[in-house]
């Protein structure tokens, strides 16, 4: 298997209200990019959440005693941290500066995928406006794929690993493709019958796509070609885990 991963450089600063489908077409069509029903998309969820407005103006936020509290403690901005709080279905662990939550959607991640980097507003350069995921990524992602007729779209996000340095990007949102490829009863070459591998390829997708999408490189729109994928509607919800298989909660 052969696969080809290019990087969109021309799509601009997107910014609330903007048709983000729209702008990419745009950019793929300056660059010479063909869309098609063999292209996965994979899309930054920072412009997905600038475009839909999930954005928020940190000076509107009226910090509990815990977030002022918390944020003395490790000199952080009492606001972010209620944006956080509010963001999240769960506190997994709050130590050390660290926020790790369950957001709604059922993510675990550092500050329930709140985030602070590349939020640019037309009257300031973003320290008081934060960004927080889509409300729907799974949904944005059918959006984009239906408007750009291209094969499977994955919204991709920046996560920490347990017990491994490094950030890698993942899936939170997908459309037009399985995120899981089943082994269960296929066989290895020796003959033997797999038991329990199930591999997260939308995540692998993810993580290819963010070798070409650095965060200061401006490009976070990339096309992967040449991927066989398994098509079908595709949710993000079967990569997370069972509350009563997680041996870990």
């Amino acid at each position: 298997m052969r696969i080809e991963i290019v990087a969109l450089s021309a799509l601009p600063e997107v910014r609330p209200g903007d048709d983000l489908a729209l702008l990419i077409r745009q950019a793929a069509a300056t660059e010479g990019q063909t869309m098609d029903r063999s292209v996965v998309l994979a899309v930054a969820q920072k412009v997905v959440s600038k475009a839909e407005g999930a954005v928020v103006d940190l000076r509107e936020i009226q910090p509990s005693v815990l977030a002022r509290s918390w944020a003395d403690e490790w000199n952080k901005d009492a606001r972010l941290i209620e944006l956080i709080l509010s963001q999240s279905r769960r506190i997994v662990k709050m130590d050390r500066a660290v926020i790790i939550a369950e957001t709604r959607h059922g993510l675990v991640c550092a500050n329930a995928g709140v985030d602070q980097s590349n939020v640019v507003q037309s009257n300031n350069e973003g320290a008081d406006f934060a960004t927080v995921l889509p409300n729907d990524p799974d949904a944005s992602a059918r959006r984009l794929r239906v408007s750009l007729e291209c094969g499977a779209v994955i919204i991709t996000d920046t996560f920490g690993r347990p017990w491994r340095e490094g950030l890698v990007d993942v899936a939170i949102g997908v459309a037009g493709l399985d995120p899981l490829d089943d082994h269960r009863g296929r066989t290895d070459r020796q003959g033997r019958k797999l038991a329990s591998t199930i591999i997260a390829v939308a995540d692998q997708l993810a993580a290819a796509a963010g070798l070409v999408m650095p965060k200061g490189s401006g490009c976070p729109v990339v096309l992967i070609r040449g991927y066989e994928f398994q098509r079908a509607e595709g949710s993000t919800r079967s990569l997370l885990r069972k509350p009563e298989q997680d041996l870990f909660r």
